[in-house]
C-alpha cells in the first residue's frame, strides 16, 4: 500500500466509524506506528486534514465542524502513479501557457498533488524539469483578452469584440467590432483561437486570440449550439481553416520520406495506402489550400502532388518563386 492509498484509507476509516483508535489503523494499515504518526500529521499540517485526538474516546475523528458531513481530501482517489501523470499534465499546460495565465488559477490544486506525493518545493520544481515543451513562433495573447474570453467559454456568456482580422496579401488588415457567442478554446500550433457563432455575419466563425484588441463579456446568454454542429462547421478542413465546404488533396510521397510520414496524422478523416513501390499515397480535405502548401512545402522534392488541379499548380507556383529567389 503506498503512501496515498494509505491517505484514503485513513480518511475513509474516520469518516465510516466518526472515531479510529491508533490500533485499528495501524491493523488495517500494516505500517510501523512511527510511520503512522507521520501519516496522521502530513494529513493535518499539509493536507489541511481536520483530524483530531478524541482523548475521551482514545481515537482520531474529524472535528466538531465535519462531523456528520461527507468530508473527504482533495484529490485522494489518484494513485502515486496517477498523481505523477497529473503533475506532468500540469507542466505541458505551463509549456502552453507562457503567461501563466492558466497556470496561476490551477496552482493551488496542483501544489496539493505535490504535496499528495510527500514532495517539498525544491522537489516539485525538480520534477517540474524532467519535462519541457519546445515552441516556435508563439504569438502571445494579452492576459486580460485571453481570461475574458476563457471566463465567457466556461460560463456561456456572450462577448463585444474588437478584431483585427488578417487580409490575404495585398488586402491589409480589417478592424470590426461584433458579438459573439463563444464555444470552445482551440489551441493550435502555439496559438490561442476562439470558434464562436458570429451574430453579425450569422454563422461560425474562428478568432486567432492574439488579434482581438478588446474584448467585454456581456449579460445576454451565448447562442446554445451542439458540438456536433460545431464540429460539422468548424473541423472538416485541413489545420485552423474552417468551413463546411471542404475538397480532398491527393498526395503521393516518396519512399524515403514514407516511412515517416505514414506515422503523422494529418487530419481525422484522412485516408490512406501503400503503394506497390514503397511510396505512400495520402488523401486528405482541406478547405484553404494556404497552410497545408506550407506543410506540403517541408517535404518539397519527396512529394507529389496529384490532385485537386488548383492544389497542383498552386505548389507548383511556391516551388518555381523558391527556385527565383535563389538566383
Amino acid at each position: 500500500m503506498d503512501r496515498t492509498e494509505r491517505f484514503y484509507k485513513i480518511e475513509l476509516m474516520i469518516r465510516n466509524r466518526e472515531c479510529v483508535s491508533f490500533a485499528q489503523l495501524l491493523e488495517a494499515l500494516e505500517v510501523s506506528p512511527a510511520t503512522l504518526k507521520r501519516d496522521l500529521q502530513y494529513l493535518r499540517e499539509r493536507m489541511d486534514a481536520p483530524i483530531e485526538y478524541d482523548a475521551a474516546a482514545n481515537g482520531y475523528r474529524f472535528g466538531q465542524q465535519f462531523r456528520g458531513q461527507q468530508h473527504e481530501l482533495p484529490g485522494v482517489w489518484f494513485s502515486e502513479k496517477e498523481l505523477h501523470a497529473l503533475l506532468t499534465m500540469h507542466q505541458m499546460l505551463s509549456g502552453l501557457d507562457e503567461d501563466g495565465i492558466l497556470s496561476r488559477h490551477l496552482q493551488p490544486m496542483f501544489d496539493k498533488l505535490s504535496g499528495m506525493l510527500g514532495a517539498d518545493e525544491a522537489e516539485a520544481k525538480a520534477l517540474s524539469q524532467r519535462i519541457k515543451l519546445i515552441s516556435t513562433a508563439k504569438r502571445r495573447v494579452p492576459s486580460e483578452f485571453f481570461e475574458t474570453v476563457g471566463s465567457a467559454v466556461v460560463k456561456r456568456l456572450r462577448l463585444k469584440l474588437r478584431y483585427r482580422s488578417r487580409g490575404k496579401s495585398g488586402q491589409g488588415n480589417a478592424l470590426s467590432e461584433r458579438t459573439v457567442s463563444p464555444q470552445r478554446l482551440v489551441h493550435y500550433r502555439n496559438t490561442w483561437y476562439l470558434d464562436a457563432w458570429c451574430h453579425q455575419s450569422e454563422g461560425f466563425r474562428r478568432f486567432a486570440l492574439d488579434a482581438v484588441e478588446a474584448a467585454e463579456m456581456l449579460a445576454e446568454k451565448a447562442k446554445a449550439v451542439s458540438i456536433k454542429q460545431l464540429e460539422a462547421e468548424l473541423d472538416q478542413g485541413y489545420g485552423i481553416f474552417a468551413g463546411a465546404q471542404t475538397r480532398e488533396a491527393n498526395l503521393v510521397f516518396s519512399a524515403d520520406a514514407a516511412q515517416w510520414v505514414s506515422k503523422e496524422e494529418w487530419h481525422p478523416a484522412q485516408s490512406s495506402a501503400w503503394l506497390a513501390d514503397g511510396r505512400w499515397q495520402l488523401r486528405v480535405p482541406f478547405v484553404d489550400a494556404t497552410e497545408l502548401l506550407m506543410d506540403l512545402l517541408r517535404h518539397a522534392g519527396q512529394v507529389e502532388v496529384v490532385a485537386p488541379a488548383e492544389l497542383r499548380h498552386a505548389f507548383a507556383k511556391r516551388l518555381r518563386q523558391a527556385v527565383e529567389m535563389l538566383n
